[in-house]
């Protein structure tokens, strides 16, 4: 069979369009008579508050501020709806939304955003995820700030630690990241000419965004478009809703067209990040050098709301030893709640920060044996007809020894 593509270079349909300018992003659109948004965020992690637009709203060129009062399903969420339209009692993270402002300019509803009067009763966060997994913690959501526990069990791990020649022992810490996409959250939502509540986004997931919308509003998934623009990357970061259902909702009451778009500054503080990872490891090893045990914790800050912190906690836990032969494994790996920045997907999605934990892990077992880190690396890695830690046999395709002994040369 003749491959057309593999081995040739492809033109991408998108970039002339990119290179001369003609690629409409979502801050492109302009329409007739529009309004503009701006959402009032939290200037605090965790706190109680209390809201008056009264001023705010009575404005000159104010048309309307939404609070959660206007959303009839004030919830939302990727895996579990535990994000709020905007906040009603509480804030549980720098960021949140609290308010959206439509006025008739972008500099109006600046005016407005300093006139409404937020009183909060600042509580005491909870920023350390290992304080936050105690059972006498403040509980963010729920009973517990445990949102997710991952196992992973092969063999005796415990047992082969004992009976190691030699066990790394070690902690490893990895920080939270922020995408820095170039292109800003920005959006256009107006109501097409079949009566449907249209919104024009640069997202990942516009089917996604559509069953979100159409529940929060309350209103049927047919009557909810999403025209997913020219996204001026993403790796993760446009994986949940920013201001999709502000600008959904805003056109579905006032029946005007809406823009927003946001600043550098607020897409820092809008959108989730990478998880950041506190990692113990314990990797044992025979005086040849093979590794017979790995026990390792993962605890993942998914930060004040879930998002993807199952998932990324899960395959966190499934990558946790990396491309290597392990007979025994004990792996837990957990997603818990704080009041830092919520995370969720990143390019890489959990398998990223483990890798700094089990590589660094094979670096000092190479010094510790006198190795070098090719040799430890070529004793151990997987091959054809190698089974990984949770029972996949590799049949074909795994290049890892030529990778390294090409390396090595």
């Amino acid at each position: 069979m003749e491959q057309k593509h593999i081995g040739n270079s492809i033109s991408r349909i998108d970039s002339l369009a990119k290179v001369t300018g003609e690629a409409m992003y979502p801050q492109d659109y302009y329409f007739d008579n529009m309004l503009y948004g701006m959402t009032l965020r939290s200037k605090y992690p965790y706190a109680k508050i209390s809201i008056d637009i009264t001023e705010a709203q009575n404005l000159p060129g104010v048309v309307r501020i939404f609070t959660n009062k206007d959303v009839p399903n004030n919830a939302h969420g990727v895996l579990h709806k535990d994000q709020l339209v905007f906040c009603e009692d509480v804030v549980r993270r720098i960021g949140d939304p609290i308010a959206f402002i439509v006025a008739e300019t972008e500099k109006i509803c600046e005016e407005a955003m300093n006139k409404i009067i937020v009183k909060y009763e600042v509580l005491n966060p909870i920023l350390d995820p290992i304080e936050a997994m105690k059972e006498d913690s403040v509980k963010i959501h729920g009973d517990s700030n445990v949102l997710y526990h991952y196992k992973l069990r092969k063999g005796d791990a415990l047992k082969a630690l004992e009976e190691s020649y030699y066990v790394a022992k070690n902690t490893y810490k990895t920080h939270s990241v922020d995408h820095g996409f170039l292109q800003p959250e920005a959006g256009i939502s107006y109501v097409d000419e079949y009566g449907n509540i249209t919104v024009i986004v640069a997202t990942q997931y516009p089917h996604y965004d559509r069953e979100e919308i159409a529940y929060c509003l309350n209103v049927p998934l047919e009557n909810i478009r999403i025209i997913n623009s020219n996204v001026g990357g993403a790796f993760g970061g446009r994986e949940d809703l920013s201001l999709q259902v502000h600008l959904a909702l805003a056109t579905k009451v006032l029946n005007r067209v809406v823009k927003c778009v946001y600043s550098r500054e607020e897409s820092f503080v809008a959108h989730s990040k990478r998880h950041a990872m506190i990692m113990n490891y314990e990797t044992g090893v025979n005086k040849e050098g093979y590794i017979t045990a790995v026990k390792a914790e993962i605890i993942g800050d998914t930060g004040a709301y879930a998002s993807w912190g199952d998932n990324v906690l899960r395959k966190a836990g499934v990558h946790a030893t990396g491309p290597y032969v392990v007979p025994n494994v004990m792996v837990d790996s957990y997603a818990v709640y704080t009041n830092n920045p919520y995370a969720g997907a990143m390019r890489g999605f959990g398998a990223t920060q483990v890798a700094v934990a089990y590589e660094q892990q094979m670096d000092i077992i190479a010094h510790e044996l006198n190795m070098s880190p090719v040799e430890i690396r070529l004793k151990n890695i997987l091959k054809v007809g190698s089974y990984t830690s949770t029972g996949q046999l590799l049949s074909n395709s795994v290049p890892l020894e030529q990778c390294l002994k090409s390396i090595a040369e």
